[in-house]
């Protein structure tokens, strides 16, 4: 077993250069309140968010060239500037579902806006001081690849290292940009499904729902080919073959087992197990139907096994993470000084402080929502528990997979069922109770988006040897002022969408499918109407799992609980990896070779995150001005789109081999230039 080598960080600990300034403050609180209204936007038409923090490293690196600042400046502004997608996501699967459950009156400002902007500083704040507390074991974790993390310090290692590192980046920027721009505009179709029929040739039909429509009673399988998608490939080859087939197992599972089976067995009769008026009549509706309301709660019971799993496998770390910040609350001001740069964080003493004044507006919101006392401190003491464990957990998954596919609406659902026991089993019930159970799901919700925004940053910071302090300050100051302005987009939203005849949250234009999904679920436990079979299900599939020792039960749940196409593409990016590095170990490279390989291999797939992630943000921003962007093709051929990605598995393949260099060149530099 070789040994491995310390790090060593970009900027090294004795180096003194300008971090914190007003001017990449304000570049980075710029860019929070606009990435984050856009994402609100997205969010609540399609529930999907856009990765934040690739725009943010480009745009501050950008701006702050102009002014010659550093690296570190240029990693302060992104650390401000991305952290508003993750308030946003908070937001949007959260302060609908008040309105849609009628827990509130109304989303006028004079109704919500205070109470929205208390939910959201409340849970960012706690997100921030949680991951302070165990930040060091999770960063230095070698088992946590951090894709996202490596793929931004490469974004701001590469404008340092000259013309010959950032033009693997940059031109991959730019093909990400254009590919994604061009399955935008239907060149090619991105995703597209395929129906297997399981039934009998020459079986007979029954009729479904309308004269018109028979079905077979066989059945039929819904397959999907990979999204035509450079972010989640690069994911998926940064994180490698191992972490992506396990993500992509959970997707089989759903798809390639559990659908299919259900539809096979209980063929139209599904429609008796689905909401009223959930899906269409067409296979792919029952099938999407099935998947989302009886897989996903089975999945979301395998999350919550694997989340206890996952705390449980770090208990070691968690304790010892909690037991150094306790013992640092004896550190006195001048030990604290004599710590090096690079290991100087917001002392304990203020980490502590700063929770116990959040568990006070906690008790303080919770008695005013649910109007008992009693009632308010119970629910902010289960808070403060969960919301600590499960940001932990959604830490612990942006290492895993990246914060773009952090399943926060599976944690938060998680804790929304927990909430929802726990206020049953002390009788509370009515439009009180879900209040009270939805602004236990919002602060969570938030908290545990916020900290993995915040962790990644932290990974960030811990490459490229920022101040750890510096970045805790620069994200305090960056989600009080997200949260101050994150509930302006969604009224606007909410306001515009019913003066052009709509009903607000929940209808066609403006679906904000997460928040209904809360909203029922809230209303349907406080009111006894759950499908807890189903997460039992899920509970015992995931205590299996963790009985043949699977490697992450977690990952596989989050796998079953995200669409397939998604896991399917990530999956592709993780065998792209492992075909580079069987050629690569082939070809007999030597070590500097080998890091060549691996250098330009990270580069290239970093660059296709961040050319997706920057261009989803210009037609965000079509999307909001309702600029109509041209359709080439009504019907996109899935053959082009399947080409682009072979296309792109050559590029990840061959690019990085053919830049190993000779033999006898050194490795390249990982210090600062």
């Amino acid at each position: 077993m070789t040994e491995q080598k310390p790090f060593k960080p970009f900027v090294p600990a004795n180096v003194q250069m300008r971090e914190f300034s007003m001017r990449a403050l304000l570049i980075g609180l710029v860019m929070t309140v606009i990435l984050g209204a856009a994402n609100a936007y997205l969010g609540l038409h399609a529930g999907i968010t856009i990765a934040a923090t690739y725009p943010a490293a480009v745009i501050g690196m950008a701006v702050l060239r102009v002014f010659k600042g550093s690296i570190l400046e240029e990693n302060i502004a992104r650390t401000a500037g991305s952290i508003g997608e993750s308030v946003a996501a908070g937001a949007i699967f959260t302060l609908p579902a008040f309105l849609i459950a009628n827990a509130w009156p109304s989303f006028a400002p004079k109704d919500a806006y205070w109470k929205s902007t208390a939910l959201m500083v409340v849970g960012s704040i706690l997100g921030v001081l949680f991951v302070s507390l165990v930040r060091r074991v999770m960063v230095e974790d070698p088992e946590l690849p951090f894709p996202e993390s490596v793929a931004a310090s490469e974004i701001h290692k590469a404008g340092r290292r000259g013309a010959e590192a950032a033009k693997y980046l940059f031109y991959n920027i730019a093909l990400g940009a254009v590919i994604q721009f061009l399955g935008e505009i239907q060149l090619f179709a991105v995703d597209r499904n395929f129906f297997i029929p399981l039934g009998l040739l020459g079986k007979s039909v029954v009729k479904l729902g309308s004269p018109q429509r028979t079905l077979p009673t066989g059945g039929m399988a819904v397959a999907s080919g990979p999204s035509v998608s450079p972010a989640y490939i690069g994911v998926g080859y940064i994180i490698g073959p191992e972490l992506a087939a396990l993500n992509f197992a959970g997707g089989v599972l759903a798809w390639g087992l559990m659908v299919p089976l259900l539809i096979f067995f209980l063929g139209p009769q599904l429609q008796n197990f689905l909401p009223p008026g959930s899906t269409d009549e067409s296979w792919l509706g029952i099938a999407n139907g099935v998947w989302r309301y009886i897989v996903r709660p089975i999945a979301v019971g395998g999350m919550m096994v694997g989340a206890a799993f996952t705390l449980f496998r770090m208990r070691k770390g968690l304790f010892d993470g909690l037991k150094r910040a306790i013992s640092d609350l004896k550190v006195t001001a001048g030990e604290a000084r004599q710590v090096s740069r690079n290991e100087q964080y917001m002392s304990s003493k203020t980490v502590f402080l700063l929770i116990a004044i959040m568990f006070g507006l906690m008790i303080a919101l919770y008695v005013y929502l649910s109007g008992q006392v009693m009632i308010g401190l119970v629910a902010a003491l289960v808070m403060l528990i969960i919301a600590f464990f499960f940001a932990t957990v959604s830490g612990y998954l942006v290492g895993m997979i990246g914060s773009t596919n952090n399943p926060i609406s599976g944690l938060t659902l998680t804790t929304l069922i927990i909430a929802a026991l726990l206020m049953v089993s002390l009788g509370v019930s009515g439009p009180g109770g879900v209040a009270v159970v939805l602004g236990i799901a919002a602060v969570a919700c938030v908290s545990s988006a916020v900290a993995g925004e915040l962790l990644q940053d932290f990974k960030v910071g811990y490459i490229l040897g920022g101040t750890p302090r510096t970045i805790q300050i620069t994200e305090l100051i960056a989600v009080v002022a997200a949260s101050a302005v994150m509930y302006w987009p969604l009224y606007v939203l909410q306001a515009a969408n019913i003066k052009s005849g709509g009903t607000g949250f929940g209808d066609p234009k403006l679906s904000a499918p997460q928040a209904g999904l809360m909203a029922t679920l809230a209303q349907g436990i406080v009111g006894g109407d759950m499908p807890w079979p189903l997460v039992v299900v899920g509970i015992m599939f995931g205590i299996v799992m963790i009985m043949v020792k699977v490697r992450s039960p977690m990952l596989v749940a989050v796998g079953m609980y995200l669409p397939i196409n998604t896991t399917f593409a990530i999956f592709v990016g993780g065998v792209l990896r492992g075909i580079t590095d069987s050629l690569r170990k082939r070809r007999g490279c030597n070590e500097a070779q080998q890091a060549r390989i691996e250098n330009v291999g990270i580069l290239t797939a970093s660059g296709l995150i961040a050319g997706e992630a920057l261009m989803g943000l210009v037609i965000a921003t079509f999307r909001y001005f309702e600029w109509p962007l041209p359709k080439i093709f009504e019907s996109p051929s899935y053959l082009f789109g399947f080409a682009v990605i072979v296309m792109l598995g050559v590029l990840l393949v061959r690019l990085p081999l053919a830049n190993a260099g000779r033999p006898d060149e050194p490795a390249p530099p990982t210090a600062m230039m």
